[in-house]
């Protein structure tokens, strides 16, 4: 039990009911203020797995991933390749299957990359959020942090996790880990699959835009090096606040937007009938971003989509992720914040063209 003020005083002095189990660890668990419960018994194995995730020796240890041999996976599965593109499907095609209810989740990804995975729950201010999972994890010798949206599979599932739309408590989780992240100089990665913030009066009392805005600044200061994925929906400023890293990568078959098809359709036609013609436009698809520098890689997905087969397109992203992460070890921070800044700061500036009106060429930025 942990608590400013026991039950005895509370009642002798507010006359306040209280609740079962306040201040228990349950209770605690629920409203952010602790990580985990773990059993008496567990406990010397479980510290045991946290503090290996927190390692910062040697580096990400590609081989075990790509299934070498006398490695954990041993797998067969040859990694992605590249920047390489697969298919032409249009942009309508490309939504539906981002929001494949089958697509893995960020936990099934994170299980192909990590040794070790330790989820850490609250943002220590109000509760746990279960649409935005983090917590640490171990590739080889090297600890990480990672964060993601998280949907489910089920019915029931879905809606124990919002349908992967986090609310304040859940940005605030993710600031807390990307902190924890530098103090510790741990990378960290990131995997975005959400509709978008949760957009309810509870989430705007308590600070939505105010939680994502820090995120969106804690991340692009971090100093240490930041991979991110877009695995399945991108929608919006609930996605971006996980998205201003070094490498940005984008599985074939997902998109990432600055509003949904149909959100953009209702505001442009006044319905969503339009959402076709607003997704096309949008150049919302792997291809048009990577065109566009928006990301820097696309990870190719099984034939069919990442739902036919969720154990090799969770390999596959797992390859890239660690090839991203070697890629980036040893970059001093100084330099890391330096060019992801200039990175983002750079998006969104049109190549100079003729004026429509008489006079010099101009450059607008959108």
């Amino acid at each position: 039990m942990i608590g400013f003020a026991g039950k005895g005083v509370i009642a002798n002095t507010i006359r306040q009911d209280l609740p079962d189990g306040f201040q228990t660890a349950e209770f605690l668990l629920a409203h952010g203020m602790i990580d985990f419960i773990a059993p008496r018994a567990a406990q010397r194995a479980t510290i045991g797995r946290v503090l290996r995730c927190l390692r910062t020796g040697g580096g990400p240890r590609l081989a075990l991933v790509s299934g070498e041999p006398g490695g954990r996976r041993g797998r067969g599965q040859q990694p992605a390749g590249g920047t390489r593109r697969d298919g032409d499907l249009g942009a309508t095609d490309v939504v539906a299957l981002a929001r494949h209810v089958d697509r893995p989740t960020v936990l099934e990804h994170l299980a192909q990359l990590c040794d070790d995975l330790v989820v850490l729950a609250g943002d220590r201010c109000y509760a746990d959020d279960p649409a935005l999972v983090g917590g640490v994890g171990r590739i080889g010798d090297r600890g990480i942090v990672f964060l993601g949206h998280h949907k489910g599979h089920t019915t029931t599932e879905l809606v124990a996790h919002n349908f992967g739309m986090p609310k304040p408590e859940g940005y605030r989780k993710a600031i807390r880990l990307m902190r924890l992240a530098e103090r510790l100089g741990l990378p960290v990665v990131t995997v975005i699959d959400t509709p978008g913030a949760y957009p309810g009066i509870d989430a705007e009392e308590r600070g939505q835009g105010t939680a994502i805005a820090e995120a969106i600044m804690t991340m692009s200061a971090l100093r240490t090096p930041t991979v991110c994925i877009v695995t399945g929906e991108g929608g919006s400023g609930g996605a971006l606040a996980l998205g201003v890293a070094d490498r940005v990568l984008m599985m074939a078959n997902a998109y990432y937007s600055v509003i949904s098809p149909e959100g953009c359709s209702t505001i442009l036609f006044g319905s969503a009938a339009s959402a076709g013609q607003a997704a096309r436009a949008l150049k919302l698809r792997a291809t048009d971003l990577l065109d566009l520098g928006i990301v820097d890689e696309i990870v190719p997905e099984p034939a069919g989509g990442a739902h036919l087969d969720p154990y090799a397109a969770a390999h596959l992203v797992a390859d890239r992720i660690a090839a991203a992460l070697v890629a980036l070890a040893g970059h001093d921070p100084e330099v890391l914040v330096e060019r992801r800044r200039s990175r983002f700061s750079a998006l969104g500036r049109f190549r100079e063209v003729p004026s429509p009106v008489a006079g010099p060429s101009r450059e607008e930025s959108c």
